[in-house]
């Protein structure tokens, strides 16, 4: 099952060692890009529109499970975090 994006009220979190702030994210993007070439034939990409976006997972950095990553509201995530409080 894929992970959900978090948006502004919410944040991973590794309910298996509570990291919040580092992951692996897997994910594929189907995009248009316009490039620019110059004289030389160097290009640089000048616009990109992403047309579909899909997370394929997501894996903690610091224990290595896929399976316990959660969604969480950002306050949920900082009154559990023990370093904060």
């Amino acid at each position: 099952m894929a992970a959900q994006l978090p948006d502004a009220t919410h944040r991973w979190r590794c309910s298996g060692c509570g990291n919040l702030t580092r992951f692996d994210v897997a994910r594929r993007r189907r995009t248009t890009e316009f490039w620019h070439f110059d004289l030389a034939g160097e290009h640089a990409v000048e616009e990109t529109v992403v047309r579909d976006e899909s997370i394929e997972g997501v894996t903690c950095r610091w224990c290595g499970r896929a399976d316990a990553i959660e969604l969480v509201s950002r306050t949920d995530a900082v009154a559990d975090d023990p370093a904060v409080g």
